[in-house]
């Protein structure tokens, strides 16, 4: 059984500040604009791959409707750079989520099945879309690597959301 909660559309995301593997900082909570943080599972899942690698293809449309992208793990940074390295992916990608981060941000949390899978316990995949005034357009989680939403869709609701200024949605209690 899970303690974790939902993260509620609408609320203004937290600032929790993670090191990249280019050495600098992100802080989601403190950009500028439309940003979506996709959460993924850790170097050691292959559809997370693939799905960053889809992303990264995906890059400059993001960039060009106005949405900055990053991507964060639980992995330690050498584990992180070593899947920035494979990926070859064009995005801040963090690292080093705590559990306590996972359970704030209404993440699913899995334990390894074994030392050869990872040595710690990881967030399955998340996708937030946090709108300019600091608010979660979008929450997305998961709790199998299996399911993730469309990125064409995803970006093509974003692109509608900032054009026709829509409202966050799911909100009513």
């Amino acid at each position: 059984m899970t303690d974790s909660k939902k993260f509620p559309a609408g609320a203004a995301f937290p600032s929790l500040i993670w090191q990249t593997t280019t050495g600098g900082k992100l802080d989601i909570a403190n950009m500028q604009g439309w940003r979506m943080l996709v959460v993924y599972r850790g170097k050691h899942c292959p559809r997370c791959k693939t799905y960053l690698t889809k992303l990264d293809g995906m890059l400059d449309q993001f960039k060009s409707a106005g949405v900055a992208v990053a991507a964060l793990s639980a992995d330690p940074e050498e584990k992180a750079k070593a899947s920035v390295a494979d990926g070859g992916w064009h995005f801040p990608v963090a690292f080093g989520m705590t559990v306590d981060q996972m359970r704030k941000l209404g993440l699913y949390i899995s334990e390894p099945r074994s030392a050869e899978e990872t040595d710690r316990p990881f967030a399955e995949p998340g996708l937030y879309v946090i709108n300019a005034e600091n608010k979660a357009q979008v929450v997305e989680c998961s709790n199998s690597a299996s399911t993730r939403p469309d990125l064409a869709m995803m970006l093509d609701g974003i692109k509608n959301a900032i054009e026709k200024k829509l409202p966050v949605r799911g909100t009513m209690a």
